[in-house]
């Protein structure tokens, strides 16, 4: 069905207008990026031109999106905004808190005896403020957003990095913090810096053992996992129109690895097919009627170097199936070299596990060719020699592929079918043996792959594969296997061969579901009542960040150098600590306890200036809070990058933290850092991370003449009595300052409301 049509017809009307408005102002023809972002001014008309990555612009997002983990946090933040509903349409998705480990029924079983608690406080936040709740089992976010919501030429936030999986279906989804999206639910506007646009081109077809999944992993590896920061990708060509809506979402989700802000697609047949088939007929009908603003100019596709500020070319005809990693989703190798590539880097060449499913790749068509493999296994007498599991991406998805025989055929090869939720792809699989920590590689068709982030152990090598390479080298058990050329043996001790993967973009018969888990809030829940129990582990109303006293600051400490990668993950570990993502002051126990500390190469291991002991980080933390003690974290290259939560800053902030100095920050993280009232700052000479020593005292000496554009000077006291001058620069304007000043965004907002 089509939700929220109202709201798309209001957008359909005024694109036009605002796009040609737009036009006029630049002087040019637009990219699908530009009319977008142009015609979601919260303004309501353009009336200037913005500079691509260095401008702040206030956009108005049409919908908002959450999932259950970040959901707790933002629900609790909303809560304080003094507001009776949301200004916009808004959702909750519970998938994050289901842990995969015996199978679909006993897990989701669990997940309601174990979470009930929150289940139940975000089913009566929904209630009372008009969000429409998607129970636990109905299926992942991204892909119920895809199912239901995502329009072409929309905009959308998300509390969840790869909200960005909306852009295949021609939208402008993008990742945030949970304290952006209360913004826009309080009825804000959206502050976004001018993102710069990166044009890629796809021509030819794909054919045999490539995917969709082949182009974003080639991609990774062309940008890196910071190539895209500040940027929108778009894709176009005639390879892009060759895609299926599904594969155009899987290549705009993985455009989180690579740091983009997001990733679309020109609208075209494939999204009305899917719009159609997904009961959205009228939503098509639309988008027909104005198809020319719901795509880039033509001008802009025949000479994308004038309009683009990078331009990558992609022959899909010529393309290769990679597998990316391990421990980074931008390591990429073509299936030809990965064999030798094994051999040369002394990764496990047995495979453990293969897993399909997550956001990235559980649609219908990603099933049915993963099935096709399975099918030919069964036929020619092949067994899967590594274990094998499922994650449907909806219940819609489940329920169509039992109907059409695919469970069965899985089944047929002992796979595991696990609840339609992310699972082993954010660490929320009881792996058997995970915690003897013995060195193994697994293959997922998932989107990242960072070391433990899967089942917890370091040397779990995770690669990242299309679902039907997974299902390939899950039924061959070796990591090294190339199903273009490679042939195995079978129980008759013949040697047989894997033919190319079929499968259907839609099911031939439509879609089906008996219960697609979705209950509507009431239309008045003013007499809804929400109460939390004050002695909770799980959930914890929220206290006012204190806001900036408006001097410098003196002697504060350093409290970690985090060395090399520091992701959200090391900063805020998911997997068991899911439990307490509504609960700040018990998630705060896992803050940054995954950091790397650069003076002894040890994880969750500092020192405590104050009495020379090594300690856990968040212990000698709380030791510095309790001592009235001020610190700083010190980080590497890209910063925070990997998922939006937004824990990441508020769990230093919570325990006293005051700024974080880094080489560069990942962009939703920097973000989320000035909104919970801290300062986000990046050396201005890289090279002064190295003077940063262990014993180190630390002074702001003029941040009370804060202001936009002006770096901040620090001076590093070192215990040697020597000193060094640091510069920090920021990205901070006026309106963030104010942030910084009242202590948070959200304490502007109350006192604003007030």
């Amino acid at each position: 069905m089509a939700f929220d049509i109202d709201m798309i017809k209001a957008v359909y009307e005024n694109i036009g207008e605002r796009v040609n408005k737009a036009k006029a102002l630049t002087g040019k023809p637009l990219t699908l990026a530009e009319k977008i972002l142009y015609s979601h001014l919260s303004q309501g008309d353009p009336t200037e031109v913005y500079k691509r990555g260095v401008d702040y612009v206030d956009f108005g997002p049409d919908r908002i999106a959450l999932q259950d983990a970040t959901a707790q946090m933002a629900l609790l933040q909303f809560m304080q905004a003094g507001k009776a509903k949301t200004a916009v349409p808004t959702t909750v998705h519970c998938d994050h808190l289901i842990q995969a480990k015996i199978g679909a029924a006993a897990d989701l079983q669990n997940a309601l005896n174990t979470s009930n608690e929150v289940f139940n406080f975000l089913e009566t936040v929904s209630d009372k403020y008009g969000v429409g709740f998607w129970k636990p089992g109905a299926g992942i976010i991204h892909q119920v957003v895809l199912e239901n919501y995502a329009f072409p030429g929309g905009m959308m936030i998300g509390t969840d990095s790869h909200t960005v999986n909306a852009g295949g279906l021609g939208m402008l989804a993008i990742g945030v913090g949970g304290a952006d999206a209360v913004d826009v639910m309080a009825g804000m506007p959206w502050e976004l810096k001018y993102p710069k646009l990166i044009g890629v081109k796809l021509t030819g077809e794909l054919n045999g053992w490539t995917a969709s999944k082949d182009v974003i992993l080639k991609v990774a590896g062309i940008l890196t996992v910071k190539g895209g920061t500040g940027a929108i990708l778009e894709y176009f060509g005639e390879g892009a129109r060759s895609l299926s809506c599904t594969g155009k979402g899987t290549i705009c989700n993985m455009g989180a690895e690579i740091g983009a802000t997001t990733s679309t697609f020109g609208y075209d047949d494939s999204m009305e097919r899917y719009l159609r088939a997904t009961g959205r007929e009228e939503v098509a009908d639309m988008a027909n009627g104005i198809k020319e603003h719901l795509t880039g100019d033509p001008e802009v596709y025949a000479n994308p170097e004038q309009y683009f500020d990078q331009v990558i070319e992609i022959n899909l005809s010529e393309l290769e199936p990679h597998i990316n990693g391990p421990f980074t989703p931008d390591l990429a190798t073509p299936v030809s070299e990965m064999a030798s590539t094994l051999k040369e880097n002394g990764w496990p060449e047995k495979i453990e596990w293969g897993l399909i499913g997550s956001c990235t790749n559980s649609s219908y068509e990603d099933i049915s060719r993963a099935a096709s493999i399975a099918e030919q296994a069964l036929e020619k007498g092949l067994k899967t020699k590594a274990e094998f599991g499922i994650n449907p991406g909806s219940e819609q998805v489940r329920y169509t592929i039992e109907r059409d025989g695919y469970i069965e055929t899985f089944e047929k090869l002992d796979a595991k079918i696990f609840t339609n939720a992310c699972g082993p792809c954010i660490g929320q699989w009881a792996r058997s043996g995970a915690d003897q920590g013995e060195k193994n590689s697994i293959i997922h068709s998932f989107n990242r792959n960072f070391a433990k982030r899967n089942d917890g152990n370091p040397n779990t090598h995770a690669f990242v594969a299309s679902p039907e390479m997974v299902a390939a080298i899950a039924i061959s058990g070796n990591l090294g296997f190339n199903p273009i050329t490679d042939k195995l043996v079978n129980e008759n001790g013949e040697e047989v061969m894997l033919d190319p993967p079929k499968g259907d973009e839609l099911p031939e018969k439509g879609f089906d579901v008996e219960d697609p888990g979705f209950k509507a809030p009431s239309e008045d829940g003013s007499s809804v009542t929400i109460s939390v129990n004050p002695d909770s582990k799980r959930l914890q109303l929220l206290t006012p960040f204190a806001p900036w006293t408006g001097e410098n600051v003196y002697g504060a400490k350093l409290l970690i150098k985090a060395k090399g990668k520091c992701t959200t993950d090391h900063i805020s570990m998911a997997g068991p600590w899911l439990r307490f993502r509504g609960h700040l002051d018990n998630i705060a126990n896992n803050t940054l306890t995954g950091a790397v500390n650069a003076f002894n190469d040890k994880t969750d291991n500092v020192k405590n200036q104050l009495t020379g002991e090594y300690g856990a980080v968040p212990d000698v933390q709380r030791a510095y809070k309790a001592a009235g003690v001020p610190t700083i974290v010190v980080g590497d290259q890209n910063y925070g990058e990997g998922s939006s939560r937004e824990h990441a800053a508020m769990q230093p902030r919570h325990l006293g933290v005051i700024a974080v100095l880094v080489r560069s920050f990942a962009r939703i993280h920097e973000t989320n850092l000035k909104k919970q009232g801290m300062l986000a700052l990046t050396f201005a000479n890289e090279a002064d991370y190295d003077k940063i020593q262990e014993d180190d005292t630390l002074d702001f000496v003029d941040l009370k003449e804060f202001s936009a554009g002006k770096p901040l000077t620090i001076v590093a006291k070192h215990a040697d009595g020597s000193e060094d001058t640091i510069l920090a620069n920021h990205t901070y304007n006026e309106g963030q300052i104010e942030w910084f000043r009242a202590g948070s965004a959200l304490n502007l907002i109350k006192k604003q409301n007030a």
